[in-house]
């Protein structure tokens, strides 16, 4: 693994999760094996568990955690090779990442998509652009299309309450929002939560199909009533429509996740990656009530986070 943006394999994704859970029971088991190195946190946009669950991370393992809040410190960059720099941008990546690579032995990176430009969103083009010209592995803290760490936590809070007799059955639910929102959460917890070999069932509205390389192998309906009889993990998670790119369809508040939606999942147990638009997305009675995991998937952030840091350092 020199990088990690994305969902690899099973075996890779059960090493990881092992570790996670080994570093939840003991955070400073091996508190001395990033001494002497640094990661650099770059965040070209806003974050809260992110930034602080990486942080707490790498010092848990002993290395030295510095951020730089691009987007309001740093030079604009100009990302495009070959660009004629005679307007708003000031430095270029090759130079940027460059030196960032020669001050880091991590670097960790949060760049959200433009929702506008789809070809260059989904090529990952500002994440891959620091890969290529830090020369160090480098970790996705959100891109234009994935979530990794999230949904390595996602998957950590799974394993601790599936019950071990039996496949849970996971739903991932579009809830309505008043903004349009990335892909990058929904992708990717479709993407592990198939690679880790559940059954995934994913709703939403007409137009709001994913794009489909991210989920092979799920039930895709548009009902979800059936959607969530029976379900054991409810995830829900807004996203903008894939096809229409960028765009809002509908904000159609019946989707809103509610107790009364639950009446034939009596068992089922509410996710989601925070923040939450409180009665838009999900009510408050879910998400200050007995099913919902939300804590808890914000505290796996830090063990995932500590699990692919100590897999990526010598």
């Amino acid at each position: 693994m020199n990088h990690f943006y994305k969902f690899e394999s099973k075996e890779i994704g059960q090493e990881l999760l092992e570790l996670a859970t080994l570093y939840k029971a003991n955070p400073t088991l091996h508190s001395s094996k990033g001494k002497g190195k640094r990661i650099g946190c770059i965040f070209l946009n806003p974050s809260l568990r992110t930034r602080v669950s990486t942080q707490i991370a790498a010092q848990q393992l002993g290395m030295e955690a510095i951020v730089l809040n691009m987007d309001k410190e740093g030079w604009a960059l100009e990302m495009k090779d070959g660009a004629l720099m005679n307007g708003s941008t000031v430095e270029h990546i090759k130079d940027a990442a460059g030196v960032l690579g020669s001050y880091f032995d991590i670097l960790a990176l949060r760049a959200f998509p433009t929702l506008t430009q789809k070809e260059e969103d989904i090529s990952d083009f500002v994440f891959h652009q620091f890969v290529n010209y830090s020369g160090i592995p480098v970790i996705s803290l959100e891109s234009a299309i994935r979530h990794p760490l999230q949904s390595l936590a996602d998957q950590l809070t799974i394993q601790e309450l599936a019950q071990k007799e039996k496949k849970p059955k996971v739903v991932l639910t579009w809830g309505p929002h008043i903004k349009a929102i990335p892909h990058a959460v929904a992708n990717s917890f479709a993407e592990w939560t198939l690679g880790m070999g559940h059954d995934l069932t994913i709703c939403h509205p007409e137009g709001y199909e994913l794009d489909p390389i991210f989920t092979p192998g799920a039930l895709i309906t548009t009902n979800q009533e059936e959607a969530l009889e029976k379900a054991d993990f409810v995830y829900v998670k807004n996203w903008s429509s894939y096809k229409d790119y960028g765009k809002i369809l509908t904000t159609d508040s019946t989707w809103m996740l509610t107790e009364a939606h639950l009446k034939n999942a009596p068992q089922a147990k509410i996710m989601h990656c925070l923040p939450v638009r409180r009665n838009v997305e999900i009510s408050d009675e879910l998400l200050d009530g007995p099913r919902s995991l939300v804590q808890q998937q914000a505290l796996n952030r830090i063990f995932a986070a500590q699990a692919v840091l100590s897999k990526l350092l010598p």
